[in-house]
């Protein structure tokens, strides 16, 4: 007989996800099948984001086109950082956003906006599943498709055994997660909720097209209202890592019969997770005040990546 969450050590945190599952869809009190959502951050939650998130390693090989093309671009950040192979400073960019510093991000912004500006959307699909066959992860040295979190990718299975539906609400960008979901975890693009780029229609080539602003950062407080948006209805589950996923983590608690899942990485490094902190210490302070299930990689994960 195959053992339920396969890659899950015994634990509290395995059986507690296996009663939930179970009490909110089987007996006289279960939850009805069509209210059965379940919620996944992307970046630290279903894939390594260590030693930088797989969507700035994408648009760091198309900055680094941009200063070969103009060379004067160097002088500036994030062309800087890109050109030079400064990971410091475009993690830390990413650090000081959790943090609630967005000075670095404005800048990576506006040079996100300026690579797609009137670009397709198709165009853009055809060139990020072009890097998602080539690309490989900075420091595993394995194509991403193998950078997964093997547990949560069982996690997804388990929960749709139990009639339910699961999307991914990341702080990511949409568009740049849509192309592989299907593969990597088995969520179809229309269940992909995420970071976006306004867009525009070209009437004449029948295209949709990437405008020069940003629509809206799915991050914090906004991703319970991208969620109501675009699911509406309140999930029963929701896995996060960071201080960003708290809104989501506490939005699922309005639910009477919710589970809060806190992924920490806290593992010594040996088994390919980066351990840190930073980023999700507010997350990891509020846990217990909040009811969050705190998911211990080094305790409660008994395998961490697939076999490549």
């Amino acid at each position: 007989m195959t053992r339920t969450l396969p890659s899950w050590s015994d634990g509290p945190t395995r059986d507690a996800i296996i009663a939930f599952a179970a009490s909110v869809s089987s007996g006289p009190d279960a939850v009805p099948e069509a209210e059965r959502v379940a919620v996944f951050d992307n970046d630290g939650t279903l894939w390594t984001e260590k030693p930088m998130p797989t969507q700035l390693h994408f648009i760091v090989q198309q900055w680094k086109a941009a200063v070969d093309a103009d060379p004067s671009l160097a002088d500036r950040q994030p062309y800087r950082a890109a050109a030079t192979g400064d990971l410091a400073w475009l993690g830390g960019a990413i650090d000081k956003h959790y943090a609630g510093d967005d000075s670095d991000l404005h800048a990576m912004v506006g040079a996100i906006l300026a690579s797609t500006a009137g670009e397709s959307v198709d165009d853009y699909e055809a060139q990020v599943a072009m890097f998602y066959r080539d690309a490989q992860h900075l420091t595993l040295h394995r194509p991403y498709r193998f950078a997964i979190y093997q547990p949560m990718i069982e996690l997804l299975r388990f929960l749709e055994s139990h009639g339910f539906t699961c999307y991914i609400v990341s702080g990511g960008d949409r568009d740049f997660m849509r192309p592989m979901t299907v593969e990597y975890y088995g969520i179809p693009p229309e269940r992909v909720v995420g970071s976006a780029v306004g867009l525009t229609y070209d009437d004449d080539a029948r295209a949709v097209r990437y405008g020069s602003t940003f629509d809206f950062m799915d991050d914090g407080p906004e991703k319970p209202i991208r969620i109501w948006s675009r699911i509406g209805r309140r999930p029963l589950l929701a896995a996060g890592n960071s201080n960003g996923d708290v809104p989501m983590l506490r939005y699922v608690q309005g639910h009477p019969r919710s589970l809060s899942l806190l992924i920490h990485h806290d593992d010594d490094g040996g088994r390919g997770d980066a351990p840190y902190d930073k980023g999700a210490e507010q997350a990891l302070a509020a846990a217990s005040d909040h009811g969050f299930t705190v998911v211990s990689v080094k305790r409660d994960w008994s395998t961490v990546f697939p076999e490549a």
